[in-house]
């Protein structure tokens, strides 16, 4: 760990997790909370986020509420910079699946983009100028997915909004190097395949019957923990379906569609599949 992410995560600082009820945002909350972090969660399942803050040691506000609704953040600002007087982590984790294909209508785009990309550009507006002006070591997490790097076709309204999550957070970082030189942060979490409810719908978070290849939200906080202690930005989450040099491969080929000017998406091209298969088994 850095000493300046020993300042972030250490007791009684604060760490803003939004999607905190279940999945990879119950287990930051709880991997936060065992570092003796005050919390402050937002989830639209308040049934499932009360279940959760009690079994966290630690102090907790938790706030019922649809975060494409500005008006949430809104409180939720007010309530943690007014009870907890500091926040050292902001994570932007909620987010949601959304079948909108290129020509659907823009109302069935909105809740995607929405929850996956306004909401964290209206947390980041009211947070990031109270994180800055405290000039105390910080960090802001954005959760991006390597749909929004690779997009594969079939998801284009999650693909887009990650996409711009990728765009948004990387801007973020280098404004917030040139404006606190480094005292405040961002870095942009990619899940891998995970065992979570957005992932499985059915699933029960206390049931054996997890399919192999994805990864627990578990292993994903634990390996997502290690690597902001190492500062990274790109945190690349690997499972067990995928191999990290298949991540890589798969995103240089994405990268090269423009620069060898092949059609887009050739991955999944009729002409281009053959050579895409031929360069993954280089």
């Amino acid at each position: 760990m850095t000493t300046r992410m020993h300042h972030i995560i250490q007791k009684d600082r604060v760490a803003v997790i939004t999607g905190a009820a279940k999945g990879i945002g119950a287990e930051l909350a709880r991997k936060l909370a065992s570092h003796k972090m005050k919390l402050s969660l937002v989830d639209i399942d308040l049934n499932e986020l009360n279940k959760l803050a009690h079994t966290l040691n630690t102090d907790t506000i938790i706030m019922g509420g649809d975060i494409s609704d500005p008006r949430i953040l809104q409180q939720l600002y007010h309530k943690t910079t007014e009870q907890f007087k500091d926040v050292a982590l902001l994570i932007n984790n909620a987010g949601i699946t959304q079948n909108a294909g290129p020509w659907d209508s823009p109302e069935k785009w909105r809740q995607s983009l929405d929850v996956n990309f306004t909401a964290v550009l209206n947390a980041q507006h009211l947070f990031v100028p109270y994180i800055i002006k405290a000039n105390n070591p910080a960090a802001i997490i954005n959760l991006g997915s390597k749909e929004g790097i690779t997009t594969p076709p079939g998801n284009a309204a999650y693909s887009v909004a990650k996409g711009a999550i990728k765009l948004l957070t990387e801007q973020l970082a280098h404004e917030l190097l040139k404006s606190t030189n480094g005292i405040v942060s961002a870095h942009l979490l990619i899940p891998g395949y995970t065992w979570t409810p957005m992932n499985f719908p059915d699933m029960h978070p206390t049931s054996d019957d997890k399919p192999e290849e994805p990864w627990t939200a578990k292993q994903l906080v634990d390996y997502f923990i290690e690597r902001l202690f190492q500062e990274d930005f790109y945190i690349l989450c690997p499972d067990n379906a995928v191999t990290p040099e298949i991540d890589r491969r798969r995103m240089m080929w994405a990268v090269n569609d423009i620069i060898l000017n092949r059609p887009a998406l050739s991955r999944w091209h009729p002409l281009w599949k053959k050579q895409f298969a031929q360069y993954m088994n280089l």
